[in-house]
């Protein structure tokens, strides 16, 4: 077939994909499964496409994953997740421990794999993935501790399971000791945190101070800073992973100009790459080998399920607690649990012992496509009644507020703009109330379509959109002032929960 070929079916491919995406969020599922369903149909027990090469399936799949952490990293609002990171940590690191060596365990003692292959299985299954969490959460408000916990530990724990699995599919030739181990899997992660935090900061200090032509081109500059942090600590030999997560968080919490841009932006392209990998890794498995998975799968996946998380996430409290870094009750603990949903990444690390040769390899691939399908559609659905039995789920609150900045630079000075979220309590305030800084003001308002200059006991609506101009100096001071408001109203003071965030 010719490349136009190609580009059509590829193009009708994704336009399937997206329209499958709504009928899915309408189900409660995520949308994987969706994608997964599709590569298996264009596989070679539907179409008849044929694709069994693990290594270009690796390359594709890290390099999606890579994508994902980026948009990750991006939307991530750091205030909301900030004091979860201490608890996501120890879950991303401790927790990580606990969960391969259950899982290694069962595996020896049930299934009868060789220690090595039990180990990688153990390490495929242990990091899980936000982006299922939330495809089914999205209409569940969660507190924002417990939604920051599931979002920070997704992005910390794809790093040292990443590392765990290539160093364990390389030991399959070697015997290195336990010490060598740690030692560089320590030193990879320093590596890449050193790469991410150099990035980040370089990068948002280069972006805020050069006057890009174009507002399209913000967003790709992003992007590719972060590959920069990516490709750079996978040069040094440390986790690109955790790179990319590192920079792309601190450049999505910046003061960039077209912030709102560079997200959709992201969003956009971490879509396009899980529908890719999905479609992709459907293509890869081939159901006629998926019977004789359906038994040790199921087994593998229970213990996962019911022993090994709820422990990585009742050892990963306990140590937060001991460390003063504040804990999880035990209904916190429950939902985290059932929470802690497997998606792309620990098919696309099974794709890492299969290419490197390792025995046994391709019936661990097997067993996670089933664990992944299977778990998937038992959990995925019922997350909003686990969050409602256990109480966990927060009374409906006002979504966050957008703020989009434009620079004008030659006035040394920002254009904002703010559209009021429903619920939020800027609903009502006078335009005096908000007790700007003496260097802003509320220029424009625009409502039901119409815009008018508003005067100081104009009151501010829900759903109206705000332009407000504000020197450079004060910039952060409104944004403050206005998040502190739309969170605890008019009276709202400037620190804390009263306006810092």
């Amino acid at each position: 077939m010719t490349l136009d070929v190609w580009l059509l079916i590829g193009a009708v491919i994704v336009i399937a994909a997206i329209a499958s995406v709504r009928i899915a969020h309408r189900m409660g599922l995520p949308s994987l499964l969706v994608f997964l369903g599709f590569g298996v149909l264009l596989g070679e027990s539907g179409f008849g496409i044929l694709f069994d090469n693990p290594h270009v399936a690796r390359e594709i799949g890290l390099t999606a994953l890579a994508v994902i952490l980026a948009e990750g990293g991006l939307t991530t609002n750091w205030s909301h997740v900030r004091r979860s990171v201490p608890l996501a940590l120890v879950l991303a690191t401790v927790g990580v421990t606990v969960s391969i060596v259950v899982v290694a365990l069962t595996a020896l003692g049930l299934l009868g794999l060789p220690p090595n292959a039990a180990l990688i299985l153990g390490a495929v299954l242990a990091s899980t993935d936000a982006a299922a969490v939330f495809s089914v959460l999205r209409r569940l408000p969660l507190p924002p501790r417990l939604a920051g916990v599931l979002e920070a530990e997704s992005g910390f724990n794809d790093a040292p399971t990443v590392i765990a699995v290539v160093l364990l599919s390389g030991a399959a030739n070697s015997s290195p000791t336990v010490g060598t181990f740690l030692l560089e899997t320590s030193v990879e992660l320093i590596i890449g945190a050193a790469v991410g935090l150099a990035i980040g900061p370089a990068g948002a200090y280069a972006l805020r101070r050069v006057a890009l032509p174009a507002s399209g081109l913000y967003p790709i500059a992003v992007l590719a800073l972060t590959f920069v942090s990516y490709g750079g600590a996978v040069l040094l030999h440390g986790s690109g992973f955790l790179a990319v997560y590192l920079s792309a968080l601190i450049l999505g919490n910046s003061r960039l100009p077209h912030r709102a841009a560079t997200r959709g932006f992201a969003e956009g392209a971490a879509w396009l790459a899980q529908i890719g990998l999905f479609v992709m890794l459907g293509l890869l498995a081939s159901p006629k080998e998926m019977p004789s998975a359906v038994i040790p799968g199921l087994i593998t996946g229970t213990v996962l399920v019911l022993l090994a998380r709820p422990l990585s996430v009742l050892v990963s409290s306990l140590l937060s607690w001991a460390l003063r870094q504040g804990w999880a009750n035990w209904r916190e603990q429950a939902f985290l649990s059932w929470a802690g949903l497997r998606g792309a990444i620990p098919i696309v690390l099974a794709t890492i012992p299969w290419a490197a040769g390792v025995e046994g390899s391709k019936e661990i691939f097997n067993q996670v496509f089933v664990i992944v399908i299977v778990f998937t559609l038992l959990q995925g659905p019922t997350l909003p009644f686990v969050a409602r039995l256990l109480r966990v789920a927060a009374p409906g609150e006002a979504h966050d507020l957008a703020v989009e900045a434009a620079p004008l630079e030659e006035l040394k000075a920002d254009l904002l703009q703010v559209r009021v979220p429903p619920g939020s309590r800027l609903h009502g305030v006078e335009i005096f109330e908000l007790r700007f800084p003496a260097g802003a003001q509320v220029t424009l308002i625009v409502r039901d379509g119409k815009s008018f200059v508003p005067t100081s006991t104009t009151r501010v609506r829900a759903d109206d959109q705000l332009l407000i101009v504000t020197t450079a100096a004060c910039r952060d001071q409104v944004e403050r002032r206005l998040r502190a408001v739309s969170r605890s109203g008019k009276l709202a003071g400037w620190y804390g929960e009263r306006g810092l965030e």
